[in-house]
């Protein structure tokens, strides 16, 4: 496992560096293959914030925790990206072994507009996949919408999302 620590308007010490990889090292176990993890500390108004993503080719499991302490915050987050792995465990071991994961890569870019105000922008690749595999996607990455290419209907740009009723929700653009 490869590791990458960012500290966000923030130091930490070295002994929270030491307790974070020695936690996170013990994710190794659920991957077939090296994979990396970035580890990202963060504090903002006294809540100290710990994110955790580790990438593996096809697959990325994201998980962040905020808490009044650092270390508490490591232990959740690593805790939810455990839950998360053994929530969706047949599902990934049969991805897997499949090879039907695609890899994404995030890239940012620093575009401004002149009406508008954003603050962030994200490009990646849309891969063909299922609307199954979209949703995994989405509750690995804990996100509320997934953006993808639905391979069970001719390529077309569609976007899950999680209702808030309950279940999930499948948008679809028109070619």
């Amino acid at each position: 496992m490869k590791f990458t620590i960012v500290e966000r308007k923030i130091k930490i010490e070295d002994e929270l560096r030491q307790y974070a990889l020695r936690k996170v090292e013990k994710l190794d176990r659920y991957f077939q293959q090296d994979s990396d993890t970035t580890i990202t500390f963060s504090e903002l108004r006294g809540k100290q914030t710990v994110e955790i993503t580790v990438r593996q080719v096809g697959l990325v499991v994201r998980a962040e925790e905020t808490t009044t302490d650092m270390y508490a915050s490591v232990d959740g987050a690593i805790s939810s990206i455990e839950r998360q792995i053994r929530k969706h465990k047949t599902r990934l071991e049969k991805r897997l072994r499949e090879g039907a994961f695609d890899k994404m890569a995030e890239q940012k870019a620093a575009l401004t507009e002149e009406d508008f105000d954003v603050v962030r922008r994200k490009r990646f690749d849309v891969k063909p996949m299922s609307v199954d595999e979209a949703i995994l996607q989405m509750n690995l990455l804990d996100h509320q919408f997934y953006f993808f290419r639905n391979a069970d209907n001719d390529n077309i740009h569609a976007v899950v999302y999680k209702r808030a009723a309950g279940g999930y929700g499948l948008i679809e653009g028109e070619e």
